[in-house]
């Protein structure tokens, strides 16, 4: 139910600290184990039963990952698809409508949309199929519609238009107002993950998350989550941050951004130098008891007359 920030100059030992220390010692107390690399003791709630990192890594590595299938709402698709009468019919059932495998997707590509080729001496390339077009489907499955709409129509919706196309359904259009609300309104149903952004990878990631329905807590481990974010993207994922606090997760960032850092419940903050001379603890505690003279304090005081001095003038 808090939100901690990791704060230093850059090489300080913010990323070992929370990576190479806090993570593993925190999944081997969560599972039972008793020896801590790094670590005498490891204190944690019992409700804690999960450690997360999230990271701007990809989703996938190939076009087959898609914020529909990484978010888990294809599969509420390919349900609706195989209720439609025409698909009984032919007695074919959801593993129809999957381009991850079975007999309906396209041979050519094997749902993927896009082959790969491969270049001597430049990295390889993927390019759109030439024998469905980039809709990942045979024909035959296409010809399947569902409210008017076959599966390429649906992976070609924005999200904004997939949530009022699914608004009947809670559960698909919960996952979908949740990316909305993320700033991700804007991506393609079926937009292959090979051409996500950093930044887009990390809210979706937080999406999944979101929408999860965990018996216990969640302690989650954050990177530096704002690198490469506009300023306004970055004022939602602190919401996103402040959604996971609220529902009682535990939240580590470990960051250099003031806007997330001024939210934070706790500070930890490492320094004095980046390299060798860095790794020593220079405070740790509420934000609000940050001293002054630390970077950090500095920082986030001027950040804070910057605040004011805006409020004033407007």
């Amino acid at each position: 139910g808090r939100l901690t920030g990791i704060s230093g100059v850059s090489g300080s030992g913010k990323s070992s600290l929370a990576l190479d220390v806090f993570v593993p010692a925190l999944r081997a107390k969560v599972e039972g184990k008793r020896r801590f690399q790094g670590l005498k003791t490891v204190s944690v709630d019992e409700d804690v039963q999960e450690v997360v990192l999230v990271d701007q890594t990809p989703i996938g590595t190939t076009p087959r990952s898609t914020p529909a299938s990484y978010c888990g709402v294809w599969d509420n698709i390919r349900e609706f698809f195989a209720a439609v009468p025409e698909a009984k019919t032919r007695g074919w059932d959801r593993r129809r409508f999957q381009f991850n495998g079975g007999n309906g997707r396209c041979p050519v590509c094997e749902g993927r949309g896009a082959v790969e080729l491969q270049m001597h001496f430049l990295s390889d390339v993927w390019v759109v199929c030439d024998a469905c077009g980039g809709k990942r489907f045979d024909p035959d499955t296409l010809s399947i519609r569902f409210r008017g709409r076959n599966l390429a129509d649906i992976l070609e919706m924005r999200v904004d238009e997939a949530r009022e196309f699914f608004s009947f359904h809670r559960k698909t259009k919960t996952m979908l107002d949740t990316l909305h609300d993320l700033g991700l309104g804007y991506l393609r149903m079926g937009q292959p993950a090979t051409t996500l952004s950093g930044g887009e990878s990390q809210r979706l990631k937080i999406a999944e998350e979101l929408g999860r329905n965990r018996r216990g807590r969640a302690a989650y481990v954050f990177d530096e989550p704002t690198t490469g974010l506009h300023l306004s993207d970055i004022d939602l994922l602190v919401h996103a941050l402040d959604r996971l606090v609220a529902r009682g997760d535990t939240v580590v960032v470990v960051e250099h951004q003031l806007d997330v850092l001024s939210q934070c419940d706790w500070i930890v903050e490492l320094w004095p130098v980046g390299g060798a001379g860095g790794g020593h603890l220079l405070y740790q505690g509420a934000v609000a008891g940050l001293p002054a003279k630390t970077p950090t304090g500095r920082a986030l005081q001027g950040y804070r007359r910057g605040l004011v001095a805006s409020a004033a003038g407007n």
